[in-house]
């Protein structure tokens, strides 16, 4: 690689890193909402010092009746700023796998600090895509669906779901991007409807104190029309969402029924 392809790499991955992260640990509101589905009602915030942005997938209804379980899967921000606190709460809560899903750069940058007893895994979404797509969001939210190596990092986390025995935490450096579209799948795939998913996604504009626009709002939130774009590109390449999970992300109608005999209700 020439010194001026190094150069521009190097700054782009930079670039990407302040995208992605948006500030050292985003901003939580005051007072995050518990959330409610079907008769359960809880607080979903893990409440944790260095990762405002974590919290529980669960709690939500799907459209034939039941309910995603609670304290299997957590999605986070980056685990970098993590306290002892931090670290013990989350080994309280049984996590057994931490999956990255960032780029070398920035795991370099900010390296995971995982809780005892847990397994890291690294699962590069963006790292095979061109350096530029990692600081536009919008061609972030199709190299979700088309990227190199994104669908295989998607799915490994899927089957980590599928296989841990204990509750599996995956992250990106914000929580709200790579991290927004595996939970968009996952809630799909285990029949949670769309505008709960959107509703889901949308959050992260609340725990990182965010109205997802202008400079700061892109840093450190969502919008709608990013998660549209990949169920949309999920559609346009695969004809449907169900043919992405099963030729894009590779998962069989087994894998989608263990994932559902495990997390619901």
């Amino acid at each position: 690689m020439t010194t001026t392809r190094l150069l521009r790499v190097t700054a782009a991955m930079a670039a990407a890193t302040a995208v992605f992260v948006g500030g050292a640990s985003g901003v939580a509101v005051a007072s995050a909402p518990a959330s409610t589905a079907g008769d359960v009602t809880f607080d979903r915030s893990l409440h944790l010092d260095g990762a405002k942005n974590a919290r529980d997938v669960g709690g939500y209804a799907t459209t034939d009746g039941h309910t995603v379980r609670t304290g299997l899967v957590y999605r986070t921000d980056a685990l970098n700023n993590l306290s002892a606190a931090d670290l013990t709460k989350l080994q309280s809560l049984d996590v057994k796998a931490v999956d990255d899903l960032r780029t070398v750069y920035e795991r370099t940058v900010q390296p995971d600090r995982v809780p005892a007893g847990a397994t890291a895994h690294w699962y590069d979404v963006l790292g095979g895509s061109s350096p530029t797509t990692l600081v536009d969001m919008n061609s972030a939210y199709v190299a979700f669906i088309d990227g190199p190596g994104a669908s295989a990092a998607f799915a490994s986390v899927l089957r980590d779901i599928r296989d841990t025995d204990g509750a599996v935490l995956y992250h990106c450096s914000a929580g709200k991007d790579r991290t927004g579209w595996t939970t968009a799948v996952l809630l799909t795939v285990l029949g949670v409807d769309r505008a709960t998913v959107d509703t889901d996604y949308m959050l992260s504009n609340v725990y990182r104190d965010s109205d997802g626009t202008g400079s700061t709002g892109f840093l450190n939130g969502v919008q709608q029309s990013w998660l549209d774009s990949s169920f949309a590109t999920a559609e346009q390449r695969y004809g449907s969402f169900d043919n992405y999970v099963h030729q894009g992300l590779g998962l069989t109608d087994a894998d989608i029924a263990t994932l559902k005999a495990k997390l619901l209700v």
